[in-house]
Order: C-alpha cells, then structure tokens, then sequence
C-alpha cells in the first residue's frame, strides 16, 4: 500500500510531463474554469442582491471595490508566487525545496492579513469618503469595507492553498475549495441581506458577512485537505521558521503579480473618481460591468490556473516543445472565449443591464459602455496568456510593466482625454486602446523571451553534461 501511494504521488507531479498536452490541459484548467464560473455567479448575483436594495448601494458596493481588488491582489501576489516557484522546483525534482517554497507561502499569507486587518480598522471610512460627500453612500460603502477587510484572513488562506495545490497538478480540490465559498455566499446573501428564515435584515452588511463566512468555509476545508491527504508537498507549520530565499523567490514572481494586480485597484478608484465627475450611475455602470464580465474574464483566469503549473514544470524540465504546444493551446481557447464575450456584450447589453434593476439613465449609459469596453476582450486573451507565461519562467516583473501599461500609463490619461474632448461616452474606449497599444509591444517580447530562456536551459543543461 505504502508504495502504491509512493507511485501514485509520483505520477501527479510528473504527468505534467508526460501526458498529453491537450488531455493534460483539459483535465488542469477545466475544473478551474468551471469553479471560477461559479465565482463569476457569485459576483454577479452578490450585486444584484445589493441592487435591489437600491441603486445607492450598488454604487457604495463600486465605490468600495478597488479595495476589494487590492485585497485580492496582495491574496494572489503571495499564491501566485509560490505556485509558480513550487511547479519549478517540482519539474527540477526538487521537493523538498517545493516543500518550503509552500510552507513560506502561508507564512507571507498571514503577513498580508495583518495588513488588512490594519487597513480595515483605519481606513476604510476614509477611503469611502475620497468619492462622496454623500453620508448614506459614505456609511453603506464603510460597512461594507470594514467587513470585508478585517475579515479578509479566509480569502488569503484559501487563496494560498489553491495554488499549492495547483502547482501539483490536483485541480479537483482547489475546484471544491471555490465552490464551497462561492455556493455558501450565494445561499447567506439574500437571507442576511433581506433577513430570511429569522435573521435579521442586515442590508449591505449581511453582504459584506457573507463574502466573509464564504471566504472561511473555502479556508477551512482547504486546509483540511492539505493535512489528511497525500500530496507532493508537505504543509508543516510546527517549528516553521521562514526561510529568507523561499521568500525571496516567491517574491520574485508574487511583488509584481501583486503590484500587476493592484494597479487595477488604483485604476478602478481613478475611474470611478472621473466617473463621479459625470454621475453616480457611471459609478454604478462600471460596477455593473465588472460584475458581468467576470463571466468572460473568469473562466480565461481559470484556464491560466490550469496553464502556469504546466508552463512552469515543462520550463523547469527544459521540453520547449511541451511549453510551446501548451501555451498556443491556451491562446486558442482563450480567444474562443473572448470572442463569445464580446458577442454577447454587443448584441444584449440591455438585458445583461436588466439584472441589476437598470433604470433608464443607467441603460443609456450601460449600453454604450459595454458595447464599448467589449472591443478589447480580444486583446485582453492574448495579454493574459502572456502575463501568465511571464509568471511561470519566473519573469513577474514582465507582467508587471504588462500591467502598468494597461491599466495605468495609458488607460487613466486616455479616459481623461477622451472624456473631457468627447464626453462620457468617449471614456470608454480607453480600455480597448490601451489593451492593443500593450498588444502590439509585448507579444514580440514574449517571443523573444521564450526564445532566450530555452537557449539558456540548453546551455546550462550542455556544461553539466
């Protein structure tokens, strides 16, 4: 039994290597693309639930956001990083190194929490009030905020155990670990909103508590599962001490990952402070439309979770054929999805805008923005593929400058331009503009890394022969 279970463990990590590419590549992403689509359902369902409560607290639930996003980029810088450092040292046969590299990983997920707690406790009233003078929107977004911060440890444990796993090729548990959140939140937001079944009605709270309580349970049951199953890295917190080149390594990756990410913070606080300029229902539109392509972008992010570990092991084991036949795999897929999302932004948006209760100004406004921003989803399939290929050899500072690009060289001065030129309808083709400028720059560059690194692997392999 004890070797059954040794060759088992085996062929986890290194079906990466050996199965086929396109099996391989279904059975890691699928599972990941199906639970971000419930996320993606719980995003949007958490929002209309918040809509009919009125259009104010939409608008206070956009306002608080790009701290959300902030959360979740400190979250994923931390994860992404060590994912992307375990699936290396895995290919290079290096577990006990992979081990570590996972043990650290919690080590830095806890760090971030504190931050938050911190940030929850000091910050969120003042951050709300950056956007409104307005005190129901200003105590609405605050409670929200508070919430969801100082209760944030679930996200960043939960997050962190996905991706170890990740890295070792097991998408089933980390599938789970996204369902159980996003299927308890769905369930506790209208009775905690609404105060079903005897509890009180708590109104934007009850949304804020049940993110949260999503959050945990995801936690909690990841965290079972790292310590009663089997798996090709060991999780040991007794007499952990953090290792300062584990951490430096995960850093590498997960400082720009984190920073790739936040910088969509700061550009959807940016965004929503020129919207303000125009009307709170362009606040409560772009809330909207962040809700609703998530069902576009979400399942493109699930294929990426499938793709990194892959990339990563194959990269460590030097098979550039492997890589290459993955990676033009995932553009493949990753453009079939995107065009099916900008088709459904085209010719529906009136009824994608009905499941938030839009009333006429926010339909005249909406329709035009989704039509518009739709355009570059397209470009957007090739921009994440290439971050996440960035990621997986270990150049995060690629996707960093990716990132700041996209969404804070270009598309904030472009929206400003083109809306003090043209009007509010002009803003959003800032998006588009600056996913094709971003475009036309690094896919030549990440022909040219590919290129690079495999000559250097080659090298290097060559001297040790």
């Amino acid at each position: 039994m004890e070797r059954d279970g040794s060759m088992e463990k085996e062929s986890r990590a290194q079906k990466m290597g050996t199965m086929p590419v396109g099996k391989l590549l279904a059975s890691m992403a699928l599972p990941a693309m199906c639970s971000m689509l419930v996320q993606a359902m719980y995003n949007i369902v958490d929002s209309i639930f918040v809509a009919k409560i009125s259009e104010d607290a939409l608008t206070a639930v956009s306002l608080a956001f790009p701290m959300q996003m902030l959360i979740l980029s400190f979250a994923l810088g931390a994860s992404v990083g060590a994912n992307s450092l375990i699936a290396r040292r895995l290919g290079e046969g290096r577990q006990q190194e992979a081990s570590a590299a996972a043990n650290n990983g919690f080590f830095l997920a806890l760090v971030n929490y504190v931050i938050f707690l911190l940030g929850g406790l000091l910050l969120a009233r003042p951050f709300i009030s950056l956007f409104s003078e307005d005190p129901s929107l200003v105590e609405m977004g605050t409670q929200y905020l508070s919430i969801v911060m100082i209760f944030s440890f679930g996200m960043h444990i939960a997050s962190m155990g996905e991706k170890v796993l990740q890295a070792t090729g097991n998408m089933i548990t980390p599938m789970i670990t996204q369902l159980i959140g996003a299927i308890t939140n769905i369930i506790l937001d209208p009775i905690m909103i609404f105060g079903l079944f005897g509890f009180p009605a708590l109104g934007i709270a009850g949304a804020a508590i049940a993110t949260v309580i999503g959050q945990i349970a995801s936690a909690v049951y990841v965290m079972v599962m790292l310590h009663i199953r089997e798996h090709d890295v060991h999780i040991q917190l007794r007499g952990f001490r953090p290792d300062r080149e584990a951490i430096r390594d995960i850093l590498a990756v997960g400082v720009p990952t984190a920073v790739m990410n936040a910088i969509g913070s700061v550009t959807t606080t940016g965004m929503n402070k020129i919207l303000m300029t125009y009307s709170s229902t362009a606040v409560a539109v772009i809330g909207a439309y962040f809700k609703l392509q998530s069902f576009v972008f979400m399942p493109v992010f699930g294929l990426t979770q499938g793709l990194m570990p892959i990339l990563g092991y194959n990269y460590g084991a030097n098979n550039r054929k492997r890589f290459m036949h993955a990676l033009k795999l995932a553009f493949s897929v990753a453009l079939g999805i995107m065009a099916v999302g900008t088709l459904l932004f085209n010719l529906i948006p009136d009824k994608l805008l009905m499941l938030f209760n839009a009333g006429a100004e926010m339909q005249k406004i909406g329709q035009v923005a989704l039509r518009t921003i739709s355009y570059c989803f397209i470009g957007a399939a090739f921009g994440i593929i290439i971050s996440t290929m960035f990621q997986s050899i270990g150049h995060g500072f690629k996707s960093l400058l990716m990132s700041l690009l996209r969404q804070l060289i270009l598309i904030l001065p472009v929206a400003w331009l083109l809306g003090r030129t043209f009007g509010l309808d002009a803003v959003w083709f800032s998006y588009p503009v600056a996913e094709y400028i971003c475009l036309v720059i690094f896919l030549p560059v990440g022909v040219w890394v590919i290129r690079r690194e495999f000559e250097r692997k080659a090298a290097q392999q060559g001297q040790e022969e």
